[in-house]
């Protein structure tokens, strides 16, 4: 029992990990710093490159994949452990399953050339690895009962729904590179609802900065996959606010954890608009949605098992 908590609460913190130096390599134009897989040019560590530039970009990708790799082990040598112990044999499963696909959109991103569908999927697998173990490791511990926080469900649950197609979104804009499509605050391109293009903004299957066609992608699809994000944003933080606002009364920790990160997840937002999207910050939004999930992960496993935490 003990080894199973050890290792469920490391293999989250690792997971959280991974999931900000990958933002930090994808936001650092470092996504192709190895244009192969799994080694990078043929080795296992980057050789020396007459181009500085480059030869940092692909230390900073294969650090990105080793940790990855690092939590994959980690996630196996968890499931055997769950596995003898005849816990959480499900969850386990599932994170095998998924760290195995991730895997694979991680060699696709690099072999397709970045193609936004597998960029946002390769996000999307990170944090539902992240908020599976988040569960897996608050499943460890016992806590005491509490019927009441069962009121919390719908709630909860509507939260989490919003943030995870916030996050999708936020990984489409970032795929696409249309953080900065709409550069100024509160309008867009001078306008509340400007020139938009949705057909090509959200066809999925497209490559990098092309329209299905194999066109160049015009800035009015660009604008339209930022003005989204940017749009659900204020659904995503009342769906938040609003589960943090009924947590308050039963379980007042949380409630004060949730609305403070969401009102920060927001401000980063506005920052990397006002402030043309400095890396540092880029970084942080990532992180802060990842952190943000995990609290809603938090909460909804309260609120569906009536528990109280025990901390």
């Amino acid at each position: 029992m003990r080894a199973l908590r050890l290792l469920s609460l490391t293999a989250a913190s690792l997971a959280l990990i991974v999931v900000v130096v990958g933002a930090y390599v994808r936001l650092s134009d470092a996504g192709l710093g190895c244009p192969d897989w799994p080694f990078c040019y043929g080795r296992p560590l980057p050789a020396q490159m007459a181009d500085a530039g480059a030869h940092a970009k692909a230390w900073k990708e294969m650090a990105h994949r080793y940790l990855a790799g690092t939590l994959g082990v980690l996630i196996v040598a968890l499931a055997i452990a769950a596995w003898r112990a005849r816990r959480s044999r499900g969850i386990v499963l599932a994170l095998v399953l998924l760290v195995l696909f991730q895997a694979t959109l991680g060699m696709w991103t690099v072999t397709m050339l970045l193609k936004p569908a597998i960029v946002t999927a390769h996000l999307l697998g990170g944090m539902a690895t992240l908020a599976l173990l988040a569960w897996l490791a608050l499943s460890q511990w016992p806590h005491a009962p509490a019927p009441q926080l069962r009121q919390l469900r719908s709630v909860a649950l509507l939260a989490l729904a919003a943030l995870g197609v916030q996050i999708a979104l936020g990984g489409w804009v970032s795929a696409n590179y249309a953080a900065l499509a709409c550069p100024e605050l509160p309008l867009c391109r001078g306008a509340l609802v400007p020139p938009m293009n949705f057909a090509d903004a959200f066809h999925v299957v497209r490559e990098l900065g092309r329209t299905g066609q194999g066109e160049l992608l015009p800035l009015e699809a660009l604008t339209a996959i930022h003005w989204t994000h940017r749009l659900f944003a204020l659904v995503a933080l009342t769906a938040v606010l609003l589960a943090a606002a009924r947590a308050w009364r039963a379980a007042r920790a949380i409630g004060a954890v949730l609305a403070t990160l969401a009102l920060t997840q927001f401000g980063l937002g506005l920052a990397n608009v006002a402030l043309a999207l400095p890396l540092p910050l880029a970084v942080a939004h990532n992180a802060g949605a990842a952190l943000l999930l995990v609290a809603l992960v938090v909460l909804n496993f309260f609120a569906f098992r009536g528990l109280r935490p025990s901390w």
